[in-house]
């Protein structure tokens, strides 16, 4: 039975299956591990350091969504779905990743299942997490709020 999982994080278990296929590459500070629209070629597992996810703005300038640093991975739900990258994600500080190819990690888990149940474990933890930012951002004091339909101005 594996033991209780760190919130957010990869078990080591994992981390220790797929050594033999991952790749691992270091990132200065500023360094760019994916940009936003660009396509998902693999996930990305932060060793060391931290990274910085940021969201575009529609400006050249980018908002950061938040910093993760080892045992976080990045680029799983769009490797899982094959669609292209909705965050940039730069190097906070030197930062060591180990990258496994999005083709070797789902052939991966066809060969071990018993891995899936932590995927679905860390995807839904990504979509509560980004729930809850958007709840925060949203009700940001300084963002003009949404009236539900039928609410009168006065």
């Amino acid at each position: 039975m594996l033991p209780p999982p760190t919130s957010g994080k990869v078990r080591p278990e994992l981390l220790q299956a797929l050594h033999g296929i991952k790749s691992v590459r270091r990132f200065g500070k500023g360094a760019t591990l994916f940009h936003e629209g660009s396509a998902a070629t693999g996930v990305y597992l932060v060793e060391a350091g931290e990274v910085r996810i940021l969201l575009p703005d529609g400006q050249k300038e980018k908002q950061l969504l938040e910093v993760v640093g080892p045992g976080a991975i990045l680029g799983l739900s769009e490797s899982m779905s094959g669609e292209r990258h909705r965050t940039t994600a730069e190097a906070g500080s030197q930062t060591t990743v180990a990258i496994v190819s999005r083709e070797l990690f789902i052939e991966f888990l066809r060969e071990h299942g018993d891995f899936c149940m932590e995927v679905v474990r860390l995807l839904s933890e990504d979509l509560h997490a980004l729930y809850h930012k958007f709840r925060s951002i949203s009700a940001h004091p300084g963002r003009p709020r949404h009236r539900p339909l039928g609410e009168q101005l006065n």
